[in-house]
């Protein structure tokens, strides 16, 4: 039989006495404090999405997740797969027990985000932040709206930065960049709501499980606004693509030395009437620098390829059967359903 050791309180203190015990105000630390406070003020940018499509007979049929609010006339952000099946239209409800008719103003799935306009023009928005600030252990709190009018919080650190998430569209592969791993678990319908640093500034859009008690969160930086800023403007995402299938490839020791780096971008596969095939670009060829920047994979070439590139020539620095090339190419826009 296990032995039980009782102990008794101070003499003379009256045990279990309630109006002894510290009210929840004085029970809350500062921990708990960020995420009450962070909590309450992000609640009501926060929506919950009844997103519909339709199947064979008309039928409506509902998906749903997160969203949060980016602007008081009515734009909110999400993540790109919560409207991937989509009609264009859903219904968004706050905290408030509004529930506002949106329409997807443009999604793009190689970054996993959308912009929704919903009917109203006195929206909380949230604040935003910028990633790029952020360390590792830092505290975030992962807010989202799942069930309409009441929000899910969770609170963790960053465990992880830099992490990529491979997307596509169509033929089309892309990789998210400086995605952040938190161990803040994302509830079921919290993808596309907010990931939230300690002063209450969405630094990210939470997007996947990556694992038991791990999430994923599309960054708020620079290049995310920009694409936002796109989405917003002209309902798509503008790229820049060369026509070729590749995968990074280790250099010979020789050829390394010589070139003074260890990796680049072998042409596997060259696409009929592409930019690639117009320069004269080869499967077997090594791509090791484009405009002047070094190459050690295909999410080296795919960060270049932005809007800007389009139509405009760039040099290429390629090794073919040992000879280093220059060839010159002109990137056209990528098409998302039938191009690389």
């Amino acid at each position: 039989m296990s032995n039980v050791l009782f102990v008794d309180g101070p003499a003379g203190e009256a045990a279990g006495d309630p109006l002894d015990r510290p009210s929840d105000a004085e029970a809350l630390d500062a921990y708990s404090t960020v995420i009450t406070t962070v909590a309450r003020d992000l609640a009501p940018s926060v929506a919950n999405l009844r997103v519909y499509g339709r199947v064979r007979g008309g039928h409506r049929v509902a998906g749903g997740g997160s969203a949060f609010v980016l602007a008081p006339d009515g734009y909110l952000v999400t993540s790109a797969h919560v409207v991937e099946a989509s009609r264009r239209d859903g219904v968004a409800s706050f905290v408030d027990g509004r529930e506002l008719r949106f329409e997807v103003v443009g999604a793009d799935a190689l970054s996993d985000l959308a912009v929704l306009r919903a009917d109203a023009r006195d929206l909380v928005p949230a604040t935003l932040g910028d990633a790029a600030t952020l360390r590792v252990g830092q505290l975030v709190v992962a807010i989202g709206n799942p069930y309409g009018f009441a929000g899910s919080v969770t609170a963790g650190v960053v465990s992880a930065l830099g992490r990529s998430l491979p997307v596509r569209s169509g033929s089309a592969r892309r990789v998210v960049d400086n995605v952040i791993q938190t161990d803040a678990a994302l509830n079921p319908g919290n993808s596309g709501g907010a990931l939230v640093d300690g002063r209450g500034r969405v630094v990210g859009v939470n997007t996947a499980v990556a694992g038991i008690g791990l999430g994923l969160a599309v960054p708020i930086d620079s290049a995310t606004r920009r694409i936002i800023a796109a989405l917003m403007a002209d309902g798509r995402v503008r790229r820049a693509h060369l026509g070729i299938a590749g995968g990074a490839r280790p250099l010979p020791p020789r050829l390394a030395g010589r070139l003074r780096r260890d990796r680049a971008i072998e042409v596997v596969e060259v696409l009929p009437g592409s930019p690639a095939a117009a320069a004269g670009l080869r499967p077997e060829d090594l791509i090791v620098e484009a405009a002047g920047v070094a190459l050690r994979d295909v999410a080296d070439l795919h960060r270049l390829m932005t809007e800007d590139r389009i139509g405009r020539p760039i040099e290429l620095t390629v090794v073919r059967g040992g000879d280093e090339l220059r060839l010159t190419i002109t990137p056209r826009e990528l098409d998302e359903r039938a191009d690389r």
